[in-house]
């Protein structure tokens, strides 16, 4: 059952990426589109993985001023945890190989997310300097996954320095999300997915800080969500 309920979960996401394009293609690159995307997926998902999500600390979500969002990424289950956290004006970020997946590759790219290839790690730094003129000239956020490639169950993996970089030039607040470490495992009988729970941290502005700043602005971050995580561990 567990497996028939993945199945059909992951069904839903192209074929709300077909209805979708409509959107998309009548508001090309508008990143609202992104928003709405992402609440629909996962919201349809979890309904038919028959997980719960539970939230704590929404109301630290920025929604009236740009922010780099950063969550732990640990398995392509993700879109499905956290997909509906996105805050109004929302791009993210995503290797150049998810613009070939079938419908959801050109909606991705389509909402004008930022499309990085992970083997030019110098060449990711520049784009994600050049996305923070968007995030403070055209006022959206970044949603990024720091450690870069899923954990799958490894715990918190060491950070990559582009969405510090794009948060420092613009002046943005780091917004931390934070999931339970999680298993592909249902829950007796019925298949349902076992809870995930999530924390959204309070904004950590990066007004006046510099380059120099970002080292420990990367260990002060990845402190926190590594408590953050443990915490929702121990009360799970």
């Amino acid at each position: 059952m567990g497996l028939i309920r993945k199945f059909l979960a992951w069904l839903t996401v192209p074929a709300i990426c077909v209805f979708a394009l409509v959107l998309y293609v009548a508001r090309p690159f508008n990143p609202d589109n992104n928003r709405l995307l992402g609440r629909t997926v996962a919201r349809v998902g979890r309904l038919f993985l028959g997980m719960e999500r539970p939230l704590e600390g929404a109301g630290n979500m920025p929604q009236n001023r740009p922010t780099v969002v950063i969550a732990n990424h640990q398995h392509n289950d993700d879109l499905f945890v956290m997909g509906d956290l996105l805050p109004p004006r929302t791009v993210t970020v995503g290797k150049s190989s998810l613009v070939w997946v079938p419908f959801f590759g050109q909606v991705f790219w389509l909402g004008g997310n930022v499309i990085l290839n992970r083997g030019r790690s110098h060449k990711a730094i520049a784009v994600m300097k050049a996305t923070s003129e968007a995030v403070s000239r055209d006022h959206k956020s970044l949603w990024v996954f720091p450690e870069g490639t899923r954990s799958r169950g490894r715990g918190l993996q060491s950070f990559k320095k582009g969405a510090f970089h794009t948060a420092v030039a613009a002046g943005a607040p780091i917004t931390m999300v934070c999931a339970s470490q999680y298993y592909d495992r249902p829950l007796g009988w019925s298949g349902r997915r076992e809870p995930v729970a999530v924390r959204v941290l309070p904004p950590v502005e990066t007004e006046g800080l510099t380059v120099a700043d970002i080292p420990q602005l990367m260990a002060n971050c990845h402190q926190q969500m590594e408590a953050a995580i443990a915490s929702l561990a121990s009360t799970s």
